[in-house]
């Protein structure tokens, strides 16, 4: 019987940039260890394009990325840690996941919401992904310390 690597859920509203940037950072932190995936609420068209961008910019692949509503997941996928992403969580983010061992909430301002010229808003992007990169390994840190 295969070993099957625990699944991590990333969340917020439109699953079009925070949740899609920390799924693939986590892919490319600990894809070896962790089955990424991410969802949201009200699922946007695509994931924005300048998400897309800062993950190149890191040399992550963005292959395969979507939006997914939460429907898609919920009691068909058996999730570890469901991490909502989301700065306005009590107002429009999932806050929890039935069944997840662990859940946590990684208050993450939305870079599509900053106004602005192009350079700030790719900056406002960049910050996003450096947060969450942030976020990512220091969770990462604690659990190699358990």
């Amino acid at each position: 019987m295969p070993d099957h690597k625990p699944t991590v859920l990333l969340l917020c509203t439109a699953n079009t940039c925070r949740s899609q940037i920390a799924e693939a950072l986590l892919r490319h932190l600990a894809g070896d260890r962790f089955e990424a995936m991410s969802a949201g609420l009200a699922p946007g068209e695509a994931v924005h394009p300048l998400a897309l961008q800062v993950l190149k910019e890191k040399g992550i692949d963005p292959a395969g990325l979507r939006p997914k509503h939460v429907r898609e997941l919920l009691g068909k996928v058996r999730i570890r840690t469901a991490i909502t992403v989301c700065a306005r969580a009590a107002e429009t983010c999932p806050e929890a996941w039935p069944g997840a061992l662990e859940q946590l909430f990684w208050p993450i301002d939305d870079p599509a919401a900053v106004e602005g010229t192009e350079t700030e808003r790719l900056a406002a992007f960049r910050r996003a992904r450096d947060t969450i990169e942030a976020q990512i390994s220091q969770w990462l840190a604690g659990l190699e310390q358990d």
